[in-house]
């Protein structure tokens, strides 16, 4: 009897390692999916901040294109 239920604890234990390593597989992916998410955002976050400034500059050689010519049709 006793025979039984080290076979059945044995086969419990086994049972229970698997998931677990099954579990640590899965947590492994999502750490690297997290870290592959975490390095994409601050690239995409530092491509924002550059559109941004380029933005900005060139609306304002816009504006200073559009005082230029403004200057020269009140000249003509």
């Amino acid at each position: 009897m006793q025979r039984i239920l080290f076979h059945h604890s044995l086969t419990s234990n086994n049972g229970c390692r698997k998931e677990l390593m099954v579990e640590l597989l899965e947590d492994e992916k999502t750490m690297m999916e997290f870290s592959r998410l975490e390095e994409e955002y601050r690239i995409l976050t530092e491509e924002n901040r550059n559109l941004i400034t380029v933005h900005s500059e060139r609306a304002q050689q816009l504006e200073n294109l559009r005082v230029v010519n403004q200057k020269r049709q009140g000249s003509s």
